[in-house]
């Protein structure tokens, strides 16, 4: 039977989203439903049910289903990890205790490391050593590991994490290191730092494997139990997660690299966005995803999301990092740049014991979720405050699927907030909504602005269930001029999942004075890393025609200690190519710190290469061309209060599905649909395109 479906599942906070495309109609279905934080595999099974019922298609026909689990950052942070051996060179099984010295806050004495995922007495120093060349100083003594071996095996470990020094460069003791611990301790799974994360600085490199092998069990077994419940119900397409850099492993590979899924979840969002914005013609966006718990923003240059090497993850990293701040564990692995803060729907409004209004970073999840759900949450939310200003419709919420209580969430901003401060409930609610609407501003400037970008020759792309209630006032603080939200806002970042390719990447250090290397060296190294990434996606069934093969160089001026990624070109490299790169360096430079010395030095420090295996893109379902007038698609009115009007307006409430191509939708108006609603502010307003995105643009006379 011919394959004919893409199913994406994403697991957020409060709700899991799916899309459901027909490769032949290029017609897309969406469907929610409550995430399940105690087995999130419930709610992501629950998910495929509800579309294949909803879609009532034979589930043969389902050819790829795609994730996005938020299961191995959560492991982390909620201390769900396997128990876990860590093997060194003798002298350094204190590298996870030692950790660095960068700290969140320099002057805060109080702060204490996080506590390392391996303790002190399952760390085996075994005899070996190379020096920094790759050179043999003390063969590997493999009585000494295997007698660590059976340490580990009485101490019931589960997985081991293995990190020499300088393995980077010579991977030979840490691959006979794997093969005797495979032989002495053949239950434990064995992750490798040259395998893991081959670059220099070992406590980075160390940190990242020790991650690795801590959830590796637990993603394992995660993702072997949704391949045997798939299977059960007759799903035989192929399975694949969505990783942190933004491309998708398949099941297998993801399960030996789970490293690689920390930030899974939130970078189908902004590959969502690199798609659509590169659909309609927009190469520069920026992303902003606002679901049940948190916001998330991401910035897309040239059609390329922004990437970050240095990232943090545990139960002490703290909201919005998307650089490494020294307050979690560190991994070295490509991730999309993002900022995160806990501003979602469900994030809950508390007055601090000096009185002052404060929204988040508690969030009331799905269950028992805003007060005004009905589930017994009495703390007040964002949703709460947007019910109570009108914004959003108590009897249309998911479609009429779950009836809001608007007295439910006036009594809880009242009892909480309101009373406290001496305000009305309703001054209450627009000072939570202003609250969470500034801390989102602050992630938008530091994603664009401290990154060095403009945000106003950016477009704002605006989704999730909450984000486009909000998204029109952010683009007008930012002076974005154009603001997309599109159709089924709600499950876009389930979308993300279906428009991004099978990836994998590799690195290797090479430190070295740009000017000092030659180019076949350069190109060698390229071409070593390029079998490895050919061989992993042939096993993985993609043909050559449908590979692509992108290089990146990691380049620093001599004497500093972090590095910027430049982009190399695809082809052999000569000294013009070379020189080309060199001044993109010094451009790049100049943009991020706000400096260039063309005069110094420059150094090579690592290269990269992503191999990439292409697939099929689904097409953007045109609307049938409607003849009707606007005033066809408006379905009610309702007050709504506006700080720009200085209270209550009534506005018209339009009915997404009824809008058609060129429909301009003037401001202030609310436009429902069943995943979300979005809200256009007076003085502004919403074109509607052939695809059916609303455009929200000023008013030119504003």
């Amino acid at each position: 039977m011919a394959f004919q479906y893409r199913l994406g599942i994403d697991i957020g906070g409060t709700f899991t989203d799916a899309t459901l495309i027909n490769e032949l109609t290029g017609e897309i279905q969406v469907g929610k439903v409550s995430s399940t934080p105690s087995d999130p595999s419930l709610g992501f099974l629950e998910a495929v049910h509800r579309m294949l019922q909803k879609s009532k298609i034979n589930p043969e026909k389902v050819g790829y289903i795609v994730h996005g689990t938020t299961v191995a950052t959560n492991s982390i942070i909620e201390g769900e990890i396997a128990r876990t051996g860590f093997v060194t060179t003798d002298g350094f099984r204190d590298m996870l205790e030692i950790a660095r010295q960068v700290r969140p806050s320099l002057y805060d004495l109080q702060f204490e490391k996080p506590k390392p995922l391996v303790p002190r007495y399952l760390c085996f120093g075994v005899p070996e050593r190379l020096d920094a060349t790759g050179q043999v100083l003390t063969p590997l003594d493999e009585d000494a590991l295997r007698k660590a071996a059976m340490s580990m095996r009485c101490e019931k470990v589960e997985s081991i994490a293995v990190c020499f020094l300088h393995s980077y460069i010579n991977p030979e003791h840490e691959k006979r290191a794997g093969q005797i611990l495979a032989e002495a301790f053949p239950d434990a799974m064995i992750s490798l730092s040259a395998e893991v994360a081959p670059e220099f600085r070992e406590y980075l490199r160390a940190s990242t494997t020790v991650i690795n092998a801590c959830i590796r069990p637990v993603v394992a077994r995660y993702l072997q139990s949704i391949v045997d419940r798939l299977t059960a119900e007759g799903l035989k397409g192929e399975l694949l997660v969505m990783q942190s850099s933004g491309g998708v492993l398949t099941f297998s590979a993801a399960s030996e690299k789970p490293v690689f899924l920390i930030e899974s979840g939130p970078a189908a969002g902004v590959i969502s966005s690199t798609y659509l914005g590169g659909v309609l013609g927009y190469q520069d966006v920026i992303s902003f995803d606002m679901g049940g718990t948190t916001a998330k923003v991401g910035l897309v240059q040239d059609g390329t999301p922004q990437v970050t090497k240095d990232y943090e993850v545990g139960a002490t990293a703290q909201a919005g990092i998307g650089r490494s701040r020294g307050a979690g564990y560190p991994i070295r692995t490509p991730v999309i740049d993002l900022v995160e803060i806990g501003a979602g729907g469900g994030s809950i409004a508390w007055v601090d014991s000096g009185g002052v209004l404060r929204v988040g970073r508690q969030s009331a999840g799905a269950d028992p979720g805003p007060a005004c759900y009905g589930k017994g949450g009495k703390e007040p939310t964002i949703t709460d405050a947007n019910l109570v200003l009108g914004r959003l419709n108590p009897s249309y919420f998911l479609g009429g699927e779950i009836q809001l209580d608007i007295e439910a969430a006036h009594r809880a901003i009242k009892n909480r907030c309101a009373d406290a401060l001496k305000l009305d409930v309703v001054q209450a609610a627009h000072g939570i909504v202003e609250i969470a609407n500034s801390a989102m501003v602050n992630a938008l400037r530091l994603v664009s602005v401290q990154r060095g970008y403009d945000p106003r020759e950016f477009v704002l792309m605006g989704f999730g269930g909450a984000g486009p209630v909000h998204a029109n006032r952010l683009a007008a603080e930012m002076q974005i001029p154009i603001t997309i939200i599109p159709m089924s806002p709600g499950t876009t970042s389930a979308m993300g999942l279906l428009v991004t390719d099978l990836k994998h990447d590799y690195s290797t250090t090479m430190i070295a004075q740009i000017h000092t290397v030659n180019p076949n060296t350069l190109d060698q190294s390229f071409s070593n890393l390029e079998t490895q990434g050919r061989a992993s996606l042939a096993r993985e069934g993609v043909k050559e025609e449908q590979m692509r093969f992108v290089r990146q160089a990691d380049v620093r001026y001599v004497g500093q200690s972090y590095e910027l990624t430049i982009p190399l070109p695809s082809h052999e490299l000569d000294t013009t190519e070379i020189s080309k790169a060199l001044e993109n360096f010094h451009r790049e430079h100049d943009r991020t710190y706000g400096y260039s010395a063309p005069q110094e030095p420059v150094e090579l420090v690592n290269l990269r290469l992503s191999a990439i295996g292409q697939i099929t893109k689904p097409h953007l379902h045109k609307l049938d061309n409607k003849n009707n007038e606007i005033g066809d698609a408006k379905k009610a009115t309702r007050s709504v209060y506006f700080s720009e009007s200085d209270g209550f307006v009534e506005c018209p409430i339009y009915d997404r599905y009824h809008l058609g191509s060129g429909h301009n939708v003037k401001g202030p108006a609310v436009v429902e649909e069943i995943d979300s609603t979005t809200v256009i502010h007076p003085g502004y307003y919403a074109l509607v395109d052939e695809f059916g995105n609303l455009m929200i643009a000023a008013h030119k006379n504003t």
